[in-house]
């Protein structure tokens, strides 16, 4: 029998040369065991694996016989996934996000589901979406617009009203229908779409909507919205339009001009003569470049999508883009069952901000002169700002919102912006503020790279390093001063700790730590096939790992959270040895641990 992981690459090479083809028989692949152990590996380590869903169920107790129960419940029919648990987390603009946990078996099927839908769907998927994808992210859809919006002259930002929420049942079984004929494995999905939910003690049907929190909820959504991205390529299909000519006719009467003048410049033996040619040359040529180099009758359709957020950039007219806004519209209300926000999505002119991913875009208008090296080697000078795309930080919303919210700065009276301690650090040790520090500005400058202003985040670190500075001083009852020339490293400070390789020394963040080298994405990481399941080789060595017993009935898996939460107990300091969230024990050890 081949292992299952080669059929799934087999698939994935399958959908990759005939995008067209459809698969049959899927279901079997859900009674193989190895791909539970693998769907286990990539599940155990996040921290949601030990939350409970309905009931007691979550990745500790993990062993051969609870994978055999599984499969034995699909192979007889008598599976059905239960209702999840409804729990409601913040949002941004302070509203709440309703959020399903599952149990811990359903999290389990819906892996391996998950995993056979991204064999089959993710070469097919369009290049431009990149919402939870493998090896796509944020960065990797915000380089596509810096490098395929340029010279657009309309933006158009979709906003589709609660799109998950929405998404219909029926419409995306017949989505899923075209590519896979197989009823079983689709009535295991459409269990998981209806399974309902729990909250107050109260059982709530589900009519529609992908169930955030389900596993193979963000797949089954850009499947979903795959739809909206060929009806974008069909809409690109029509509306693209080349320019009527090469050069616009004032641009190439100019050009003419300075090829005639700069034949005449070349053979003319009279010095006087030939001075003034050059100087007629010269005013031609700044003439040049102040003129458009193409037609404006060109027209183009060009989109990024992340997730259900989307930007368009079109060559065109203002009635061009409302047209397309109601072709579009028209298209998610007909075949997706969706609805256009009519106030949300707006046709701006790109010369002006509009806000997508967090970053600021716009198509700059700058008519400046630079030189710049071409790939002969040899130097020219040109417009290479002029229509070019920018991303820019939104300061106000995003950097000043974010250090307001975690307690970094507060406002004076007079305005001004003052860097402050904060008390919830303030148990912890020098270096582990500091750390706690770096992480934040670190994460804020690496997502911030690709902005033309990314220097300005120097005076973000800067209130940073002095919040982090108050807190270490407050803590110790002191002053700034004191601290730094306390910790003083050369000419900045540091913060010493110990490890078993010895002293290290941890440094406040600055944004020259974060400029250098290339550029790297933060990307949507999902582990694809991980078939070196340590933890079906330690199960299968039927050895306790903590008493050595070779003959019990029962081996399990026992999980923990977090290993900085565990104690000094015998199986907690043998953790700690292993460095493992995971250890393999007999029922009898397993059992004695949950006593303790």
């Amino acid at each position: 029998m081949k292992p299952t992981f080669e059929i799934l690459e087999r698939i994935e090479k399958c959908s990759t040369k005939y995008v067209d083809g459809v698969f049959t028989r899927i279901y079997r692949y859900l009674l193989r065991e190895d791909i539970y152990h693998a769907a286990y590996q990539n599940l155990y380590a996040n921290k949601g694996a030990t939350t409970k869903g309905i009931d007691e169920d979550t990745a500790d107790g993990f062993s051969n016989e609870y994978v055999q129960e599984l499969i034995n419940s699909l192979k007889d029919g008598s599976y059905k996934a239960k209702p999840v648990r409804r729990e409601y987390i913040p949002k941004q603009n302070g509203k709440l996000r309703p959020l399903g946990i599952p149990t811990f078996r359903d999290k389990l099927l819906q892996e391996v589901v998950r995993m056979i839908l991204e064999a089959i769907y993710e070469p097919i998927f369009h290049k431009n979406s990149h919402g939870f994808r493998p090896g796509k992210s944020c960065h990797t859809a915000l380089k596509q617009i810096k490098t395929e919006f340029t010279g657009v002259v309309w933006f158009i930002e979709g906003d589709i009203k609660g799109c998950f929420d929405n998404i219909n049942h029926n419409k995306l079984i017949e989505i899923l229908g075209r590519k896979i004929k197989d009823s079983k494995f689709l009535n295991i999905i459409r269990q998981f779409l209806k399974a309902g939910y729990i909250e107050n003690w109260q059982y709530n049907a589900t009519y529609s909507g992908a169930p955030q929190g389900s596993i193979c909820a963000p797949i089954l959504a850009n499947i979903y919205l795959n739809e909206l991205d060929k009806k974008f390529d069909e809409i690109s299909t029509h509306f693209d339009k080349p320019s009527s000519a090469y050069k616009s006719p004032k641009y190439h009467e100019v050009d003419k001009e300075m090829k005639r003048l700069s034949y005449w410049i070349d053979n003319t033996t009279d010095e006087e003569e030939r001075q003034e040619l050059i100087k007629q040359y010269k005013e031609q040529k700044k003439s040049l470049r102040t003129l458009p180099c193409k037609n404006k009758d060109n027209k183009r359709f060009t989109f990024v999508r992340y997730a259900d957020d989307w930007l368009v950039g079109v060559c065109g007219t203002k009635e061009d883009c409302k047209d397309l806004k109601e072709e579009i519209a028209k298209f998610l209300d007909e075949e997706l069952k969706l609805t256009l926000s009519e106030e949300k999505t707006l046709i701006t002119h790109s010369s002006e901000k509009v806000r997508f991913l967090g970053y600021d875009i716009s198509v700059r208008r700058n008519k400046q002169v630079k030189g710049h090296k071409m790939k002969n080697g040899k130097w020219r000078q040109s417009r290479t700002l002029h229509m070019k795309v920018a991303l820019t930080i939104p300061h106000s919303d995003k950097i000043e919102k974010f250090m307001f919210d975690k307690g970094v700065i507060r406002q004076k009276e007079n305005g001004e912006i003052q860097p402050i301690h904060r008390a919830g650090l303030l148990n912890l040790s020098d270096s582990e503020i500091v750390e706690h520090y770096n992480a934040e500005a670190r994460g804020l400058c690496n997502y911030y790279k690709l902005a033309v202003d990314y220097h300005t985040l120097d005076y973000f670190c800067y209130l940073m390093e002095y919040s982090c500075l108050k807190t270490i001083a407050n803590k110790h009852k002191t002053s700034i001063r004191k601290i730094i020339n306390k910790y003083k490293d050369g000419k900045t400070w540091s913060v010493p700790y110990e490890t078993k390789a010895g002293t290290k020394r941890v440094k406040p963040v600055k944004i020259a730590d974060c400029k250098g080298g290339k550029v790297e994405d933060i990307i949507f990481v999902r582990k694809k096939f991980n078939w070196k399941t340590t933890i079906r080789q330690r199960l299968n060595a039927k050895t306790c790992e903590l008493c050595g017993c070779k003959n019990a009935e029962l081996y399990e898996v026992h999980v923990v959270k977090n290993l900085k939460d565990l104690g000094d107990s015998n199986w907690e300091q043998a953790m700690k040895e292993k460095r493992r969230k995971t250890l393999v024990v007999c029922n009898k050890c397993h059992k004695e641990i949950h006593e303790h």
